[in-house]
Protein backbone atom coordinates (compact mmCIF):
# COMPACT_ATOMS: atom_id res chain seq x y z
CA UNK A 1 0.00 0.00 0.00
CA UNK A 2 1.77 3.74 -0.99
CA UNK A 3 1.90 5.82 2.02
CA UNK A 4 -0.62 8.72 2.53
CA UNK A 5 0.90 12.31 1.51
CA UNK A 6 0.93 14.27 4.32
CA UNK A 7 -1.68 17.02 4.39
CA UNK A 8 -0.19 20.36 4.07
CA UNK A 9 -0.38 22.67 6.57
CA UNK A 10 -2.28 25.84 6.85
CA UNK A 11 -0.75 28.97 5.98
CA UNK A 12 -0.19 31.76 8.63
CA UNK A 13 -0.60 34.76 6.81
CA UNK A 14 -0.56 38.01 8.38
CA UNK A 15 -3.93 38.30 8.36
CA UNK A 16 -3.84 35.34 10.75
CA UNK A 17 -1.17 35.80 12.68
CA UNK A 18 -2.60 39.30 13.51
CA UNK A 19 -5.42 37.74 14.61
CA UNK A 20 -3.71 35.72 16.91
CA UNK A 21 -1.89 38.57 18.58
CA UNK A 22 -5.21 40.28 19.31
CA UNK A 23 -6.26 36.72 20.96
CA UNK A 24 -3.18 36.46 22.80
CA UNK A 25 -3.89 40.49 23.85
CA UNK A 26 -6.96 39.53 25.32
CA UNK A 27 -6.52 36.38 27.21
CA UNK A 28 -2.78 37.61 28.22
CA UNK A 29 -2.60 41.28 28.21
CA UNK A 30 -1.33 43.91 25.66
CA UNK A 31 2.12 43.68 26.82
CA UNK A 32 2.49 40.29 26.18
CA UNK A 33 1.22 40.15 22.96
CA UNK A 34 2.99 43.17 21.79
CA UNK A 35 6.49 41.74 22.83
CA UNK A 36 5.93 39.04 20.41
CA UNK A 37 8.01 38.43 17.15
CA UNK A 38 6.24 37.15 13.64
CA UNK A 39 8.25 33.95 14.80
CA UNK A 40 6.52 33.28 18.06
CA UNK A 41 3.35 34.37 16.55
CA UNK A 42 4.15 31.70 13.59
CA UNK A 43 4.71 28.89 16.90
CA UNK A 44 1.75 29.89 18.13
CA UNK A 45 0.02 29.16 15.26
CA UNK A 46 1.03 25.63 14.70
CA UNK A 47 0.17 25.20 18.31
CA UNK A 48 -3.27 25.96 17.69
CA UNK A 49 -3.62 24.42 14.33
CA UNK A 50 -2.44 20.98 16.81
CA UNK A 51 -5.03 22.16 19.59
CA UNK A 52 -7.65 22.38 16.48
CA UNK A 53 -6.57 18.66 15.03
CA UNK A 54 -6.81 17.44 18.34
CA UNK A 55 -10.13 18.76 19.30
CA UNK A 56 -11.37 17.04 15.93
CA UNK A 57 -9.67 13.71 16.87
CA UNK A 58 -11.78 13.98 19.95
CA UNK A 59 -14.66 14.69 18.52
CA UNK A 60 -13.99 12.03 16.25
CA UNK A 61 -13.89 9.75 18.87
CA UNK A 62 -16.90 11.27 20.59
CA UNK A 63 -19.14 10.04 17.50
CA UNK A 64 -17.66 6.45 17.44
CA UNK A 65 -19.06 6.29 20.77
CA UNK A 66 -21.64 8.26 20.02
CA UNK A 67 -22.87 5.03 17.28
CA UNK A 68 -21.34 3.04 20.09
CA UNK A 69 -23.84 4.09 22.67
CA UNK A 70 -26.67 4.11 19.91
CA UNK A 71 -26.42 0.32 19.21
CA UNK A 72 -26.68 -0.31 22.51
CA UNK A 73 -29.86 -2.01 23.76
CA UNK A 74 -30.66 0.77 26.40
CA UNK A 75 -31.06 3.23 24.20
CA UNK A 76 -32.56 1.54 21.64
CA UNK A 77 -35.85 1.71 23.31
CA UNK A 78 -35.68 5.65 24.37
CA UNK A 79 -37.79 8.14 23.31
CA UNK A 80 -34.54 10.24 21.83
CA UNK A 81 -33.71 11.09 18.37
CA UNK A 82 -30.58 8.69 16.86
CA UNK A 83 -28.00 8.66 14.85
CA UNK A 84 -29.73 7.64 11.46
CA UNK A 85 -33.05 8.95 12.16
CA UNK A 86 -33.03 11.50 9.21
CA UNK A 87 -33.52 15.03 8.80
CA UNK A 88 -36.25 16.79 11.53
CA UNK A 89 -39.48 18.05 9.56
CA UNK A 90 -41.07 19.19 12.81
CA UNK A 91 -40.16 20.02 15.86
CA UNK A 92 -41.89 17.88 19.10
CA UNK A 93 -42.66 14.60 20.66
CA UNK A 94 -41.43 11.43 19.62
CA UNK A 95 -43.94 9.41 21.36
CA UNK A 96 -47.76 11.00 22.63
CA UNK A 97 -48.79 11.48 26.13
CA UNK A 98 -50.61 7.96 27.65
CA UNK A 99 -53.01 8.32 30.73
CA UNK A 100 -51.96 6.72 34.22
CA UNK A 101 -53.74 3.33 33.31
CA UNK A 102 -51.28 2.99 30.32
CA UNK A 103 -48.13 3.24 32.27
CA UNK A 104 -46.52 0.65 34.01
CA UNK A 105 -48.21 -0.40 37.74
CA UNK A 106 -44.90 -1.52 39.23
CA UNK A 107 -41.56 -0.12 39.88
CA UNK A 108 -39.05 -1.91 37.61
CA UNK A 109 -36.92 -4.90 39.56
CA UNK A 110 -33.64 -4.29 41.14
CA UNK A 111 -30.47 -7.03 41.68
CA UNK A 112 -30.78 -8.85 45.00
CA UNK A 113 -30.52 -7.34 48.41
CA UNK A 114 -31.70 -3.83 46.96
CA UNK A 115 -35.18 -1.90 47.22
CA UNK A 116 -36.42 1.39 46.26
CA UNK A 117 -36.74 4.27 48.61
CA UNK A 118 -38.29 7.52 48.25
CA UNK A 119 -35.76 10.53 49.74
CA UNK A 120 -37.56 12.94 51.73
CA UNK A 121 -35.56 15.82 51.59
CA UNK A 122 -37.00 17.44 54.75
CA UNK A 123 -36.12 14.51 56.38
CA UNK A 124 -32.25 15.63 57.81
CA UNK A 125 -31.37 11.77 57.75
CA UNK A 126 -32.30 11.63 54.13
CA UNK A 127 -30.75 14.86 53.23
CA UNK A 128 -27.19 13.54 54.96
CA UNK A 129 -27.32 10.46 53.01
CA UNK A 130 -27.98 12.05 49.85
CA UNK A 131 -24.96 14.29 50.50
CA UNK A 132 -22.64 11.47 51.71
CA UNK A 133 -23.18 9.28 48.45
CA UNK A 134 -22.29 12.53 46.11
CA UNK A 135 -19.54 13.50 48.21
CA UNK A 136 -17.64 9.95 47.52
CA UNK A 137 -19.44 9.14 44.51
CA UNK A 138 -20.25 12.33 42.11
CA UNK A 139 -18.58 14.04 39.29
CA UNK A 140 -15.36 13.86 38.57
CA UNK A 141 -13.01 15.99 36.15
CA UNK A 142 -11.76 13.77 33.41
CA UNK A 143 -8.47 13.32 35.44
CA UNK A 144 -9.85 12.42 38.33
CA UNK A 145 -8.46 15.05 40.17
CA UNK A 146 -11.67 17.43 41.27
CA UNK A 147 -15.00 16.14 42.51
CA UNK A 148 -17.87 18.54 43.69
CA UNK A 149 -18.62 19.07 47.18
CA UNK A 150 -22.53 19.34 47.22
CA UNK A 151 -23.54 20.83 50.71
CA UNK A 152 -27.00 20.44 52.57
CA UNK A 153 -27.95 23.77 51.53
CA UNK A 154 -27.21 23.21 48.29
CA UNK A 155 -28.93 20.33 47.67
CA UNK A 156 -32.37 21.56 49.67
CA UNK A 157 -31.69 24.95 47.45
CA UNK A 158 -32.14 22.48 44.31
CA UNK A 159 -34.43 19.45 44.72
CA UNK A 160 -37.42 21.75 46.80
CA UNK A 161 -38.06 23.73 43.99
CA UNK A 162 -41.56 24.91 43.81
CA UNK A 163 -43.65 21.84 42.11
CA UNK A 164 -41.31 19.73 43.62
CA UNK A 165 -42.77 15.27 43.96
CA UNK A 166 -41.16 13.54 46.27
CA UNK A 167 -41.47 9.96 43.96
CA UNK A 168 -38.98 12.05 41.83
CA UNK A 169 -36.37 12.10 44.08
CA UNK A 170 -35.80 7.93 44.04
CA UNK A 171 -33.15 6.41 46.11
CA UNK A 172 -31.89 2.74 46.07
CA UNK A 173 -30.64 1.32 49.91
CA UNK A 174 -29.01 -2.34 50.45
CA UNK A 175 -32.28 -3.84 52.38
CA UNK A 176 -29.98 -5.05 54.84
CA UNK A 177 -28.07 -1.79 56.32
CA UNK A 178 -30.20 0.63 54.62
CA UNK A 179 -27.15 1.85 52.93
CA UNK A 180 -28.03 4.54 49.92
CA UNK A 181 -26.39 3.33 47.78
CA UNK A 182 -27.75 5.24 44.38
CA UNK A 183 -29.69 8.33 43.81
CA UNK A 184 -31.47 10.08 40.79
CA UNK A 185 -33.90 12.87 41.41
CA UNK A 186 -36.19 15.12 38.86
CA UNK A 187 -36.79 18.34 39.54
CA UNK A 188 -40.26 20.29 37.77
CA UNK A 189 -39.25 22.64 34.71
CA UNK A 190 -41.47 24.47 32.04
CA UNK A 191 -39.73 24.54 28.85
CA UNK A 192 -39.97 27.01 25.92
CA UNK A 193 -38.30 24.72 22.69
CA UNK A 194 -38.29 28.21 20.21
CA UNK A 195 -42.08 28.58 20.04
CA UNK A 196 -43.50 26.30 22.15
CA UNK A 197 -43.68 25.39 25.64
CA UNK A 198 -43.51 22.04 27.46
CA UNK A 199 -43.86 20.87 31.28
CA UNK A 200 -40.58 18.84 31.54
CA UNK A 201 -38.16 17.58 34.17
CA UNK A 202 -34.40 18.16 34.99
CA UNK A 203 -32.82 15.20 35.57
CA UNK A 204 -30.12 15.75 38.25
CA UNK A 205 -27.34 14.00 40.47
CA UNK A 206 -27.67 10.70 38.82
CA UNK A 207 -25.20 8.69 41.16
CA UNK A 208 -24.36 5.19 41.75
CA UNK A 209 -21.81 4.27 44.47
CA UNK A 210 -18.53 3.76 42.71
CA UNK A 211 -18.01 -0.19 44.02
CA UNK A 212 -21.72 -0.60 42.35
CA UNK A 213 -21.14 -0.34 38.90
CA UNK A 214 -21.42 -3.63 37.50
CA UNK A 215 -24.63 -3.51 38.50
CA UNK A 216 -26.17 -1.71 35.90
CA UNK A 217 -28.42 0.20 37.98
CA UNK A 218 -28.24 3.74 36.17
CA UNK A 219 -30.39 2.44 33.31
CA UNK A 220 -32.83 1.08 35.88
CA UNK A 221 -33.04 4.31 37.80
CA UNK A 222 -33.51 6.21 34.29
CA UNK A 223 -36.53 4.10 33.98
CA UNK A 224 -37.84 4.31 36.72
CA UNK A 225 -37.73 8.02 37.34
CA UNK A 226 -39.13 8.02 33.78
CA UNK A 227 -41.89 5.84 34.99
CA UNK A 228 -42.93 8.23 38.27
CA UNK A 229 -42.85 11.47 36.01
CA UNK A 230 -45.57 9.69 33.38
CA UNK A 231 -47.48 8.42 36.71
CA UNK A 232 -48.09 12.56 37.45
CA UNK A 233 -48.18 13.85 33.77
CA UNK A 234 -44.62 14.56 33.12
CA UNK A 235 -43.57 12.85 29.41
CA UNK A 236 -40.12 15.51 28.66
CA UNK A 237 -37.16 16.29 30.17
CA UNK A 238 -34.02 18.00 30.00
CA UNK A 239 -30.53 16.69 31.21
CA UNK A 240 -26.86 17.39 30.84
CA UNK A 241 -23.71 15.59 30.84
CA UNK A 242 -20.15 15.79 29.74
CA UNK A 243 -20.49 12.34 27.53
CA UNK A 244 -21.97 11.56 24.49
CA UNK A 245 -25.00 9.73 23.95
CA UNK A 246 -27.92 10.64 22.03
CA UNK A 247 -28.43 12.81 20.83
CA UNK A 248 -27.25 16.19 22.03
CA UNK A 249 -29.40 18.94 21.42
CA UNK A 250 -26.82 22.16 22.49
CA UNK A 251 -23.54 22.17 23.82
CA UNK A 252 -21.39 24.59 25.68
CA UNK A 253 -17.96 25.01 26.54
CA UNK A 254 -16.98 25.91 30.22
CA UNK A 255 -14.45 28.92 30.94
CA UNK A 256 -12.89 29.85 33.93
CA UNK A 257 -12.12 33.37 35.19
CA UNK A 258 -9.55 33.33 37.99
CA UNK A 259 -9.88 34.90 41.37
CA UNK A 260 -7.45 33.70 43.58
CA UNK A 261 -4.33 32.86 40.34
CA UNK A 262 -1.82 31.58 43.57
CA UNK A 263 -4.09 29.03 44.43
CA UNK A 264 -5.23 27.80 41.32
CA UNK A 265 -1.84 27.43 40.42
CA UNK A 266 -0.77 25.77 43.61
CA UNK A 267 -3.79 23.00 43.21
CA UNK A 268 -2.73 22.43 39.62
CA UNK A 269 -6.21 24.35 38.42
CA UNK A 270 -4.39 26.68 36.04
CA UNK A 271 -0.83 27.24 34.60
CA UNK A 272 1.10 30.14 33.72
CA UNK A 273 1.43 30.40 30.04
CA UNK A 274 4.85 30.20 28.61
CA UNK A 275 7.21 33.48 28.50
CA UNK A 276 4.66 35.23 31.27
CA UNK A 277 6.16 37.21 34.55
CA UNK A 278 5.05 35.23 37.52
CA UNK A 279 3.81 38.65 38.53
CA UNK A 280 2.82 39.72 35.67
CA UNK A 281 0.21 36.77 35.93
CA UNK A 282 -1.31 37.85 39.47
CA UNK A 283 -1.52 41.42 37.90
CA UNK A 284 -3.77 40.18 34.92
CA UNK A 285 -6.23 38.69 37.66
CA UNK A 286 -6.24 41.42 40.09
CA UNK A 287 -9.95 42.73 40.94
CA UNK A 288 -11.08 45.84 42.13
CA UNK A 289 -11.84 46.08 45.77
CA UNK A 290 -15.23 47.99 45.32
CA UNK A 291 -18.13 47.95 42.12
CA UNK A 292 -18.58 51.32 40.38
CA UNK A 293 -22.49 50.50 39.30
CA UNK A 294 -24.95 53.30 40.56
CA UNK A 295 -27.24 51.24 42.70
CA UNK A 296 -26.24 47.78 42.35
CA UNK A 297 -27.31 46.21 45.62
CA UNK A 298 -28.18 42.72 47.25
CA UNK A 299 -31.54 42.04 46.14
CA UNK A 300 -34.92 42.19 48.24
CA UNK A 301 -38.05 40.33 48.64
CA UNK A 302 -39.85 43.39 46.88
CA UNK A 303 -37.69 43.47 44.14
CA UNK A 304 -38.97 40.18 42.85
CA UNK A 305 -42.51 41.45 40.57
CA UNK A 306 -39.43 43.67 38.77
CA UNK A 307 -36.86 41.12 38.50
CA UNK A 308 -39.14 37.86 37.43
CA UNK A 309 -41.16 40.76 34.75
CA UNK A 310 -37.49 41.23 33.42
CA UNK A 311 -36.20 38.22 33.56
CA UNK A 312 -39.21 36.50 31.86
CA UNK A 313 -38.34 39.28 29.41
CA UNK A 314 -34.94 38.63 28.61
CA UNK A 315 -34.82 34.70 28.43
CA UNK A 316 -37.90 34.91 25.86
CA UNK A 317 -34.72 36.23 23.50
CA UNK A 318 -33.32 32.59 23.16
CA UNK A 319 -34.04 29.57 21.56
CA UNK A 320 -34.03 27.48 24.54
CA UNK A 321 -34.65 28.84 28.28
CA UNK A 322 -36.79 27.94 31.08
CA UNK A 323 -40.14 29.66 31.85
CA UNK A 324 -40.37 30.97 35.92
CA UNK A 325 -43.24 32.43 37.61
CA UNK A 326 -42.96 34.70 40.15
CA UNK A 327 -42.96 32.05 42.76
CA UNK A 328 -39.89 30.16 41.13
CA UNK A 329 -38.18 33.41 40.83
CA UNK A 330 -38.14 34.11 44.45
CA UNK A 331 -37.25 30.94 45.37
CA UNK A 332 -34.26 30.74 43.31
CA UNK A 333 -33.24 33.78 43.96
CA UNK A 334 -33.81 34.63 47.16
CA UNK A 335 -34.44 30.93 49.05
CA UNK A 336 -30.49 30.02 48.63
CA UNK A 337 -29.50 33.00 50.32
CA UNK A 338 -28.11 31.74 53.90
CA UNK A 339 -29.40 32.41 57.01
CA UNK A 340 -27.89 36.15 59.15
CA UNK A 341 -26.25 35.08 62.50
CA UNK A 342 -23.88 37.12 64.06
CA UNK A 343 -22.96 39.98 61.47
CA UNK A 344 -22.61 36.47 59.23
CA UNK A 345 -24.09 34.60 56.48
CA UNK A 346 -24.31 30.99 57.16
CA UNK A 347 -25.59 28.71 54.54
CA UNK A 348 -25.51 30.90 51.35
CA UNK A 349 -25.77 29.21 48.27
CA UNK A 350 -26.70 32.05 45.88
CA UNK A 351 -25.62 35.46 45.52
CA UNK A 352 -28.09 38.07 43.63
CA UNK A 353 -27.72 41.43 42.91
CA UNK A 354 -29.77 44.00 41.23
CA UNK A 355 -29.59 47.32 39.89
CA UNK A 356 -31.76 50.03 41.36
CA UNK A 357 -32.10 53.15 39.02
CA UNK A 358 -32.53 56.62 40.76
CA UNK A 359 -36.50 56.57 40.56
CA UNK A 360 -36.44 52.67 41.87
CA UNK A 361 -36.73 50.81 38.87
CA UNK A 362 -35.06 47.42 38.39
CA UNK A 363 -33.24 47.92 35.47
CA UNK A 364 -30.48 44.90 36.06
CA UNK A 365 -30.07 41.34 37.51
CA UNK A 366 -26.84 39.54 37.94
CA UNK A 367 -26.57 35.98 40.02
CA UNK A 368 -23.86 32.96 40.85
CA UNK A 369 -24.21 30.31 43.05
CA UNK A 370 -21.49 28.32 44.82
CA UNK A 371 -20.57 25.31 44.40
CA UNK A 372 -17.03 23.98 45.58
CA UNK A 373 -14.73 21.15 44.65
CA UNK A 374 -12.66 18.72 46.11
CA UNK A 375 -8.99 18.58 45.15
CA UNK A 376 -8.59 14.81 45.09
CA UNK A 377 -5.11 13.89 47.12
CA UNK A 378 -2.52 12.50 44.23
CA UNK A 379 -0.85 10.08 46.48
CA UNK A 380 -1.51 8.54 49.86
CA UNK A 381 0.27 11.00 51.81
CA UNK A 382 -1.08 14.05 49.98
CA UNK A 383 -4.10 16.04 52.36
CA UNK A 384 -7.39 17.11 50.23
CA UNK A 385 -7.91 20.67 49.75
CA UNK A 386 -10.70 22.30 48.44
CA UNK A 387 -11.49 24.61 45.52
CA UNK A 388 -13.54 27.03 46.27
CA UNK A 389 -15.81 27.68 42.61
CA UNK A 390 -18.50 29.99 41.75
CA UNK A 391 -20.94 29.81 38.92
CA UNK A 392 -22.48 32.37 37.06
CA UNK A 393 -26.20 31.50 36.93
CA UNK A 394 -28.91 33.94 35.40
CA UNK A 395 -28.61 37.65 34.74
CA UNK A 396 -30.83 39.82 32.68
CA UNK A 397 -30.85 43.68 31.60
CA UNK A 398 -32.63 45.83 29.92
CA UNK A 399 -29.79 46.70 27.41
CA UNK A 400 -30.90 44.31 25.34
CA UNK A 401 -34.31 46.34 24.62
CA UNK A 402 -34.87 49.39 23.20
CA UNK A 403 -38.20 49.94 25.94
CA UNK A 404 -37.43 49.23 29.28
CA UNK A 405 -39.07 46.73 31.29
CA UNK A 406 -40.63 48.53 33.81
CA UNK A 407 -42.08 51.69 31.27
CA UNK A 408 -44.69 48.62 29.54
CA UNK A 409 -48.13 48.90 31.00
CA UNK A 410 -49.23 45.69 32.44
CA UNK A 411 -52.37 44.23 31.31
CA UNK A 412 -55.47 45.67 32.95
CA UNK A 413 -58.24 43.68 34.26
CA UNK A 414 -58.24 40.39 36.27
CA UNK A 415 -55.06 38.50 36.27
CA UNK A 416 -56.45 35.65 34.41
CA UNK A 417 -54.88 32.15 36.69
CA UNK A 418 -52.87 29.50 33.95
CA UNK A 419 -55.20 26.86 32.74
CA UNK A 420 -52.72 24.11 33.55
CA UNK A 421 -54.10 24.38 37.03
CA UNK A 422 -57.81 23.49 35.60
CA UNK A 423 -58.75 20.72 37.67
CA UNK A 424 -61.39 19.70 34.55
CA UNK A 425 -58.30 18.67 32.52
CA UNK A 426 -56.91 15.13 32.69
CA UNK A 427 -53.38 16.08 34.07
CA UNK A 428 -51.78 13.73 31.53
CA UNK A 429 -52.76 16.19 28.99
CA UNK A 430 -51.90 19.82 30.47
CA UNK A 431 -47.80 19.28 29.26
CA UNK A 432 -48.34 21.89 26.42
CA UNK A 433 -49.79 24.21 28.91
CA UNK A 434 -48.00 27.02 31.00
CA UNK A 435 -48.24 27.35 34.30
CA UNK A 436 -47.98 31.12 33.98
CA UNK A 437 -50.54 33.49 34.40
CA UNK A 438 -52.17 35.95 32.17
CA UNK A 439 -49.30 38.98 33.52
CA UNK A 440 -46.55 36.55 33.40
CA UNK A 441 -47.07 35.64 30.22
CA UNK A 442 -47.37 39.26 28.49
CA UNK A 443 -44.02 39.71 30.24
CA UNK A 444 -42.74 37.59 26.77
CA UNK A 445 -44.74 39.79 24.36
CA UNK A 446 -43.05 41.16 20.98
CA UNK A 447 -39.26 40.52 21.73
CA UNK A 448 -36.58 40.11 19.28
CA UNK A 449 -34.68 36.97 18.95
CA UNK A 450 -30.91 37.03 20.04
CA UNK A 451 -30.00 36.46 16.22
CA UNK A 452 -32.03 39.73 14.85
CA UNK A 453 -30.59 42.53 17.99
CA UNK A 454 -29.16 45.20 15.43
CA UNK A 455 -25.51 45.82 16.14
CA UNK A 456 -26.46 48.93 17.98
CA UNK A 457 -28.18 46.71 20.59
CA UNK A 458 -25.75 44.17 20.70
CA UNK A 459 -23.25 46.66 21.44
CA UNK A 460 -25.10 47.99 24.24
CA UNK A 461 -25.59 45.10 25.42
CA UNK A 462 -21.79 44.30 25.28
CA UNK A 463 -21.05 47.26 27.23
CA UNK A 464 -23.46 47.05 30.19
CA UNK A 465 -22.90 43.07 30.61
CA UNK A 466 -19.19 43.69 31.06
CA UNK A 467 -20.14 46.11 33.91
CA UNK A 468 -22.71 43.60 35.55
CA UNK A 469 -20.17 40.27 35.20
CA UNK A 470 -17.21 42.74 36.67
CA UNK A 471 -19.71 43.36 39.57
CA UNK A 472 -20.06 40.04 39.70
CA UNK A 473 -16.81 39.06 39.90
CA UNK A 474 -16.08 42.08 42.92
CA UNK A 475 -18.69 40.48 44.80
CA UNK A 476 -16.95 37.18 44.29
CA UNK A 477 -13.52 37.96 45.09
CA UNK A 478 -15.28 40.01 48.32
CA UNK A 479 -16.48 36.60 49.65
CA UNK A 480 -13.17 34.73 49.30
CA UNK A 481 -13.98 32.68 45.83
CA UNK A 482 -10.84 31.59 43.77
CA UNK A 483 -12.50 30.69 40.38
CA UNK A 484 -15.86 32.17 38.67
CA UNK A 485 -16.94 29.65 36.36
CA UNK A 486 -18.93 29.91 33.22
CA UNK A 487 -20.93 28.53 29.84
CA UNK A 488 -20.93 29.47 26.49
CA UNK A 489 -24.50 29.52 27.00
CA UNK A 490 -27.18 33.17 26.77
CA UNK A 491 -25.15 35.94 25.82
CA UNK A 492 -21.73 34.80 27.82
CA UNK A 493 -19.40 35.08 24.76
CA UNK A 494 -20.57 39.46 24.87
CA UNK A 495 -18.04 39.17 28.29
CA UNK A 496 -15.56 36.40 28.60
CA UNK A 497 -12.83 37.40 26.46
CA UNK A 498 -13.28 41.05 28.53
CA UNK A 499 -13.71 39.59 31.59
CA UNK A 500 -9.98 37.75 31.30
CA UNK A 501 -12.45 34.04 31.30
CA UNK A 502 -10.37 31.27 29.70
CA UNK A 503 -11.24 28.12 27.66
CA UNK A 504 -11.33 25.13 29.40
CA UNK A 505 -11.49 21.77 28.84
CA UNK A 506 -14.88 20.75 30.26
CA UNK A 507 -17.84 20.47 27.66
CA UNK A 508 -21.51 20.28 28.76
CA UNK A 509 -23.59 19.18 25.91
CA UNK A 510 -27.91 19.29 26.76
CA UNK A 511 -30.46 16.62 25.78
CA UNK A 512 -34.30 16.94 25.63
CA UNK A 513 -36.25 13.38 26.44
CA UNK A 514 -39.04 12.58 24.15
CA UNK A 515 -39.16 15.62 21.97
CA UNK A 516 -37.57 15.48 18.69
CA UNK A 517 -35.83 19.15 17.99
CA UNK A 518 -33.40 20.85 15.28
CA UNK A 519 -30.24 21.41 17.06
CA UNK A 520 -29.66 25.23 19.21
CA UNK A 521 -26.52 26.98 18.90
CA UNK A 522 -24.37 26.50 21.89
CA UNK A 523 -22.20 29.68 21.62
CA UNK A 524 -18.86 28.11 20.60
CA UNK A 525 -16.75 29.21 18.26
CA UNK A 526 -14.23 31.79 19.56
CA UNK A 527 -11.53 28.93 20.10
CA UNK A 528 -10.21 26.31 17.18
CA UNK A 529 -12.21 23.64 16.97
CA UNK A 530 -15.18 24.71 19.27
CA UNK A 531 -18.07 24.88 16.40
CA UNK A 532 -17.36 21.60 15.21
CA UNK A 533 -18.22 20.37 18.40
CA UNK A 534 -21.72 22.16 18.10
CA UNK A 535 -24.48 19.96 16.88
CA UNK A 536 -25.49 22.68 15.25
CA UNK A 537 -22.35 22.09 13.18
CA UNK A 538 -23.18 18.29 12.30
CA UNK A 539 -26.28 19.53 11.18
CA UNK A 540 -25.58 22.16 8.93
CA UNK A 541 -22.66 19.84 7.28
CA UNK A 542 -25.42 16.61 7.01
CA UNK A 543 -26.76 19.68 4.77
CA UNK A 544 -24.31 20.43 2.70
CA UNK A 545 -23.43 16.87 2.29
CA UNK A 546 -26.97 15.85 1.15
CA UNK A 547 -26.32 18.82 -1.54
CA UNK A 548 -23.40 17.46 -2.87
CA UNK A 549 -25.13 14.20 -3.29
CA UNK A 550 -27.72 15.62 -5.03
CA UNK A 551 -25.12 17.94 -7.64
CA UNK A 552 -24.09 16.00 -10.55
CA UNK A 553 -20.51 14.88 -10.37
CA UNK A 554 -18.19 17.29 -12.62
CA UNK A 555 -15.13 14.46 -12.46
CA UNK A 556 -14.63 11.50 -14.57
CA UNK A 557 -13.85 8.49 -12.58
CA UNK A 558 -10.52 7.42 -11.27
CA UNK A 559 -9.17 5.01 -9.16
CA UNK A 560 -9.95 3.69 -6.04
CA UNK A 561 -7.31 6.19 -4.09
CA UNK A 562 -9.25 9.29 -6.38
CA UNK A 563 -12.60 8.35 -5.40
CA UNK A 564 -11.31 8.84 -1.88
CA UNK A 565 -9.33 11.95 -2.49
CA UNK A 566 -12.73 12.92 -3.52
CA UNK A 567 -14.48 12.27 -0.62
CA UNK A 568 -12.08 14.11 1.62
CA UNK A 569 -12.46 16.91 -0.68
CA UNK A 570 -16.26 17.16 -0.20
CA UNK A 571 -16.01 16.25 3.31
CA UNK A 572 -13.53 19.47 3.98
CA UNK A 573 -16.08 21.58 1.35
CA UNK A 574 -18.89 20.63 3.69
CA UNK A 575 -17.47 21.37 6.66
CA UNK A 576 -16.22 24.84 5.68
CA UNK A 577 -19.34 25.43 4.56
CA UNK A 578 -20.91 23.99 7.86
CA UNK A 579 -18.92 26.64 9.69
CA UNK A 580 -19.57 29.88 7.22
CA UNK A 581 -23.46 29.17 8.07
CA UNK A 582 -22.72 28.84 11.93
CA UNK A 583 -24.04 31.73 13.96
CA UNK A 584 -21.41 33.84 14.61
CA UNK A 585 -19.85 33.00 18.43
CA UNK A 586 -19.72 36.43 18.83
CA UNK A 587 -23.33 36.73 18.93
CA UNK A 588 -23.98 34.92 21.78
CA UNK A 589 -25.85 31.87 22.45
CA UNK A 590 -29.36 30.35 21.00
CA UNK A 591 -29.40 28.23 24.71
CA UNK A 592 -30.98 30.03 27.43
CA UNK A 593 -30.67 27.12 30.15
CA UNK A 594 -28.38 27.32 33.09
CA UNK A 595 -28.55 24.19 34.70
CA UNK A 596 -26.43 23.16 38.26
Amino acid sequence: MAPKKAKAPAQATDDVLDKIQSTVAAEHGSEIASKLTREQLTSIFNALSLERDATLRDQDIRQKANKALADHKFWKTQPVPKPGDGPVHEEGPIEPNVAPSEVRKDPYPLPKDFEWVFIDIDNKSDLDDVFELLSGNYVEDGEASLRFKYSAEFLFWVLKHPGFTKKWHLGVRVSSTRKLVAFISGIPHELRVRDRSLHSVEINFLCVHKKLRSKRLAPVLIKEVTRQCHLTGIFQAIYTGGTVIPTPVSCARYYHRAINPRKLLQIGFSAIPKGMDPEAYYRRYEVPKQTSIAGFREVKDSDLAQAGRLLRRYLRRFDLAPRFNDEEVRHIFLSGRGTDVGGKREGQVTWTYVVEDSEGHITDLVSFYTLPSTVLAKGPHEPESLLNAAYLFYYATDAAFDTPTWSIPEPAGEVEKSKYFDTNVEHWQKTHLSGLDSKEVADEANVQSWEEESAGTKTKLKKRLNELVEAAIIVAAQHDFDVLNGLTVMDNQLFLEPQKFGPGDGFLRYYLFNWRVLPIAGGMGNRVGEAELDPLFDYLRDQELAKSAEAPSTSAAGSAGGSSSRDREVQERASRAALERMPKASLGSGNGVVMV
